[in-house]
């Protein structure tokens, strides 16, 4: 029996000749066509047409809120029923407790009609330039992690995955990025198995240029892939971003991308750090074109690391979210 993933290879291989014999007629008769890397996308649709992403009732943003009062009670409160990634990290969700952890939410974004959104975030070696992110998990139980993950959202409702956030624009830091990069593509691969709309993340317009990107993204198998996410715990306004994810799909030759617009409402001043200044982004939105969706992937009351007087990295600083959407006039 074929498995899910050859099937949807030999369908998609159809199309993409089938574009290809196109291309070349064109091309024949004078009409210079360049050939999309994968046309519409190897995993077809933009879930985010149909659907918004899932709320969590059980994220950090609602227990703030349920133990706050006044205006920030307020605040904290409309924080939490915005529309939200839930990440995935070994840390909080190791691998005997992660498959249950994403079938759950899976469910609840079913049983609404909403997509549940997921954030891959435990890879080894996870912040190679040394900067707040440290952990991950070592290779082969790392590959097991992931597959507990993909597995929990197998066959249940619409979910979705941004994959490992600031992995493919570390790696030139790593000590052995052909590691990184096979570990990249068996997660995607995991994700694409278990009928998870997935985005391989693709770093931010102040990182890695971006033809240097569309190769990475290349190697790390983002054509099996929906297409690739940007600006994830960055602040880059929308226009920046927008472009440089377009000049990245168009190095690719097509594809498509989401958009992190959680944190971005005044723009970048340069620094990635729990900067002051920002502000809340767009809501949550669909996208035109090859942009699929305006996101909140990092979430906004989350800590950047041990930096402009913020706790650790990933811990809820209530502080740092009210800053933030007062900013916003919130």
């Amino acid at each position: 029996m074929q498995s899910r993933r050859t099937r949807r290879l030999e369908i998609v291989g159809t199309a993409v000749a089938a574009v290809v014999a196109l291309v070349v007629a064109l091309n024949l008769v004078g009409v210079p066509v360049r050939p999309p890397f994968w046309p519409g996308g190897a995993q077809g649709s933009n879930p985010f047409d149909a659907a918004a992403v899932h709320v969590d009732p059980q994220s950090q943003a609602a227990r703030a809120a349920a133990s706050a009062a006044g205006d920030d009670a307020r605040i904290l409160g409309r924080l939490a029923a915005t529309p939200t990634a839930v990440w995935l990290t070994p840390e909080a969700t190791p691998v005997d407790v992660v498959e249950e952890h994403v079938r759950r939410i899976a469910v609840q974004a079913r049983d609404e009609d909403s997509v549940a959104l997921f954030v891959l975030y435990g890879i080894a070696d996870r912040d190679c330039s040394g900067q707040e992110s440290a952990g991950g998990l070592p290779p082969d139980q790392y590959r097991d992690w992931v597959q507990a993950a993909a597995d929990g959202a197998d066959g249940i409702g619409t979910s979705a995955v941004v994959v490992e956030p600031d992995a493919l624009a570390d790696a030139g830091e790593c000590a052995d990025p052909d590691e990184r990069i096979a570990l990249l593509e068996d997660a995607v691969t995991s994700f694409v198995d278990a009928d998870v709309t997935t985005y391989l993340d693709a770093g931010h317009s102040g990182w890695v240029a971006p033809e240097e990107m569309a190769g990475r993204l290349e190697q790390a198998g983002v054509e099996d892939a929906r297409g690739f996410s940007t600006n994830v715990s960055f602040y880059a306004d929308d226009a920046t971003e927008r472009a440089y994810a377009d000049a990245v799909a168009d190095a690719l030759g097509g594809g498509h991308y989401v958009i992190d617009t959680g944190r971005n409402g005044n723009g970048s001043d340069g620094q990635w750090c729990n900067p002051p200044g920002r502000a809340l982004g767009r809501a949550p939105s669909v996208g035109d074109g090859r942009l699929d969706a305006h996101l909140w992937i990092k979430p906004p009351g989350e800590s950047d690391g041990s930096c402009g007087g913020g706790p650790a990295a990933g811990t809820w600083w209530t502080e740092r979210a009210l800053e933030l959407a007062r900013a916003a006039g919130w």
